[in-house]
């Protein structure tokens, strides 16, 4: 999978963490009530409002149920525009073009890629400027 994809799936799944979240708590109901009527772990659901984890759909669908909430609104479906979650950020015109270029090298990497760059950069900025 792409860079890319992940940052957006990354964005979808905190989104969709914040969107539960929010309608859990306009429902009153604490995470174990929600977890319990869809049929997860307390701590699962938990990381899905943490946007640490992607329901499936089936599961989605449940959390729509029990939290009385249309999908498309969860999801951010319903305008004309692009969800949020969805649109890439504008570059700020602080930004050289060498620097969109190294970023859009490092959107293409994987975690442990990323880890590793970050160990070379921290090391090649002298300790006082840290």
């Amino acid at each position: 999978m792409k860079k890319s994809n992940h940052l957006t799936k990354k964005k979808l799944t905190v989104h969709l963490g914040t969107a539960l979240r929010e309608a859990r708590l306009k429902a009153e109901l604490t995470q174990a009530d929600v977890a319990e009527r869809v049929g997860v772990a307390t701590e699962v659901y938990g990381r899905v409002e943490r946007g640490n984890l992607t329901p499936s759909v089936p599961s989605l669908r449940r959390l729509c149920v029990a939290l009385r909430v249309d999908a498309n609104a969860v999801l951010n479906l319903n305008g004309r525009e692009a969800a949020a979650w969805l649109k890439e950020p504008e570059p700020t015109s602080e930004e050289s073009p060498r620097l969109r270029r190294l970023l859009r090298t490092l959107r293409q990497l994987d975690d442990k890629q990323l880890s590793t760059v970050g160990y070379v950069v921290r090391s090649l900025v002298p300790p006082e400027a840290r």
